[in-house]
């Protein structure tokens, strides 16, 4: 019979096989072997990986990176799926459970160009890549003159393709970079004034079924409580406006003590004035220590954002 203090059989990371997700399943495999468990990995490639000729937000969104984990969650070949935080919906499917958040990287956009040292060093009309919708109108709001172009892939695939010249510049999340030993390819980083990050961009997320406590209980130590407080609250934002991949949505908090300050922006891909309409932007701040406060934070912005023309999805 088992014993409440029983090890845990082996603990099976469901990831995918890019370069960086395989990264972050390895650095929560060496985290859960340093505490004694036993960890393997089952590599798996998605749909989202697959399909690189089309933008996200016309295929499917953010669950294409992650279905097919959950389905090896489902059948029991594996116990954890580790994710990438921006790349989660904003619901899961009933009986699965974020169960762990961990530390934050940077979660910062980063400029990434061979030739040039900022976004402002861009000569007229430059070349800029990105498929995210988030990242476009930001670009949009900040360089108007700028020619911005779909960019898939890995994040080794678009290095390949900006130094082949396809681009005069990329934007990439910082974190990925950092993670990869790609720091030296950063140019400049945008500060959340200049460009606002994904809602949990630079967080992992560690997925279970829910009826695993077991599993729960094993992750509990690497989570980071004031981390997890802030991707809920940014999360909370793009759940309340529909967010997906199809929605030009940023939310990004920061801690000031006890005090999360919360903001979010929005803009219309859609607008055919030129210059474009300014972003709408919203904020506002309270005192969190639950993820309750910290969700009614997110759904109070979101609420702000729409009184001030945001559409909802």
């Amino acid at each position: 019979m088992t014993t409440p203090h029983a090890p845990l059989p082996p603990i099976v990371i469901a990831t995918r096989e890019s370069q960086l997700a395989l990264w972050q399943a390895e650095h929560v495999q060496a985290l859960l072997r340093a505490r004694g468990h036993d960890v393997a990995l089952l590599g798996m490639t998605t749909k989202g990986d697959q399909i690189l000729d089309r933008s996200l937000s016309k295929v499917g969104g953010k669950g294409l990176f992650v279905k097919e984990l959950e389905v090896a969650l489902e059948e029991g070949r594996a116990g954890i799926a580790v994710h990438s935080l921006k790349d989660v919906p904003m619901e899961l499917p009933e009986g699965f459970a974020l169960a762990c958040v961990m530390e934050r990287e940077d979660p910062r956009d980063a400029f990434v160009s061979p030739r040039h040292a900022s976004l402002d060093a861009l000569p007229q009309g430059a070349v800029v890549g990105t498929s995210s919708l988030r990242r476009q109108v930001l670009l949009r709001a900040l360089r108007p003159d700028l020619r911005i172009e779909p960019l898939r892939g890995n994040v080794n695939t678009r290095l390949r393709k900006l130094d082949e010249g396809q681009y005069d510049a990329i934007v990439l999340a910082a974190a990925g970079l950092k993670r990869l030993g790609l720091a030296d390819r950063i140019r400049a980083v945008f500060e959340p004034s200049q460009m606002l990050p994904a809602a949990g961009q630079g967080a992992l997320g560690i997925e279970i079924r829910s009826s695993r406590a077991d599993l729960a209980a094993a992750l509990a130590p690497l989570a980071h409580q004031a981390t997890w407080l802030t991707v809920t609250a940014e999360r909370a934002v793009s759940r309340a406006m529909g967010g997906s991949c199809s929605m030009p949505l940023a939310a990004h908090g920061q801690w000031e003590g006890d005090t999360l300050h919360l903001q979010a922006a929005w803009g219309d891909l859609d607008d055919p004035h030129d210059p474009p309409a300014p972003l709408v932007r919203a904020e506002d701040s309270a005192r969190v220590t639950t993820l309750a406060e910290a969700d009614a934070l997110g759904l109070a912005v979101a609420a702000r954002l729409q009184a001030g023309g945001a559409r909802k999805a």
